[in-house]
């Protein structure tokens, strides 16, 4: 027999409609304005860690691959470089990863960025949102640096590879081999460190070799480090910041990099988005963005086991 049901009961449903006008209402009462962005377009991210999936948009003989975001961090970004000052999206984002308990390959992203905002200033408004919602206590606040020696008694920015790797083998089953530096600390952080954290926390000040799309700047250690953040709830990722990159020449560097990290891998290599790099020539302005898993806060608001029971149909009924 077809089960053609939704994967969520109705009164969950209504739970999240709820949530999704209050997260409005919260933009609004900031002066923040809600724009949309493409979700299919001709470019995607290079993020070695990340895969898009794609479309074939045929037109008569000739056919042109696209693919569903992965975030709307691009398009906002060229909305900033046009003068549209602070902005907000809620959106769905699609990625090609396994299924599970808190993964879905279609997705809610919320996705905001504040112009003249410092990360610090971001990390606060997030934690009021997530404090509106949840009603949660104040979160507290760590350094990446911190967290890794606290739990492991190592220094992740200064530890060489070779004590790196021996570290993660003994502390986690490892099947691969030849993994960089930033696979080890990554693992180490899921597998040795997420289950200890306490029930809310920012990490902040990684390791620039995980930079991504943020700025790079001193610690008070004087070692250069990636300025982002991210919010852990429960065990799960809920959000990644960023102290936005500004500088087009560097953007392009890193996503050479990246590509080149995929080819290495074995990966598809995507073309470099032009259209971002003329916008951010032109000129962005000083900034924060974050991106929030949406479904995922309302597992924690509803107490949910699986991300399925959040949204209406879940992967496996679509």
């Amino acid at each position: 027999m077809v089960d053609w049901k939704p994967s969520s009961p109705l009164q969950n449903l209504q739970q999240r409609a709820r949530t999704l006008a209050s997260i409005r209402r919260f933009f609004a009462e900031r002066d923040v304005l809600e724009v949309e962005t493409p979700i299919l377009a001709s470019t995607t991210v290079p993020d070695v860690y990340i895969e898009s999936i794609s479309a074939e948009l045929k037109d008569g003989n000739n056919s042109e691959a696209y693919f569903l975001q992965t975030s709307p961090e691009f398009f906002m970004k060229r909305l900033l470089a046009s003068g549209s000052g602070s902005i907000y999206q809620l959106t769905k984002a699609f990625r090609q990863e396994e299924k599970g308990r808190i993964h879905n390959t279609e997705f809610t992203l919320l996705e905001w960025y504040r112009v003249s905002y410092s990360l610090e200033e971001l990390m606060t408004e997030l934690e009021c949102l997530v404090q509106e919602i949840l009603g949660c206590d104040p979160i507290p606040r760590f350094s990446y640096r911190e967290i890794f020696q606290k739990h492991l008694h190592i220094d992740p920015h200064q530890i060489p590879l070779a004590e790196l790797e021996q570290l993660a083998r003994e502390r986690i089953d490892l099947a691969g081999s030849d993994l960089s530096k930033t696979d080890y600390l990554q693992l180490l952080l899921a597998n040795a460190i997420e289950p200890e954290l306490p029930a809310f926390c920012f990490i902040y000040d990684y390791p620039q070799e995980q930079a991504a799309l943020s700025t790079l700047a001193e610690d008070d250690f004087s070692v250069v480090v990636a300025k982002r953040f991210e919010l852990f709830g429960h065990g799960m990722e809920l959000a990644n910041g960023y102290f936005e990159l500004s500088d087009s020449d560097e953007q392009r560097a890193r996503f050479e990099e990246a590509n080149g990290l995929r080819k290495e891998k074995g990966q598809q290599i995507h073309a470099i988005d032009e259209r971002l790099i003329a916008a951010l020539e032109s000129g962005i302005p000083s900034c924060s963005g974050v991106a929030v898993g949406v479904d995922r806060l309302l597992m924690l608001l509803m107490n949910a086991k699986h991300i399925s029971e959040v949204i209406s149909f879940g992967g496996d009924r679509g």
